[in-house]
């Protein structure tokens, strides 16, 4: 077997050009959804953690696909998913230590 036929192999299943096309559609409503909130003063303080998530999702589905996260071995992305998950977890110690959370 050759090497060509190896690291091709290893590189299928990766997305589609019009499966890049879908998720950059996703991103661009959820970023439209998100200006959107920033306007409903409604929301008051709950607009920060709304928003958090909805930045959370973004991320989640950028590191997924276009950083081939979803595609590589698990220990990468549960590498990456455990510093994303202490730095939530920082912001949100420092959010509530100075009182902007809630």
């Amino acid at each position: 077997m050759s090497q060509e036929t190896t690291s091709s192999e290893a590189h299928t299943g990766h997305p589609t050009a019009g499966l890049y096309f879908r998720i950059a559609m996703i991103l661009s409503t959820v970023t439209a959804i998100e200006v959107g909130i920033f306007y409903l003063d409604w929301l008051g303080r709950w607009i920060i953690p709304v928003l958090f998530i909805l930045s959370a999702g973004k991320f989640a589905l950028v590191a997924m696909y276009y950083m081939h996260l979803k595609f590589d071995h698990k220990l990468f992305s549960i590498l990456f998913v455990g510093g994303f998950i202490l730095a939530a977890t920082v912001i949100i110690a420092l959010m509530v230590l100075f009182r902007s959370l809630f």
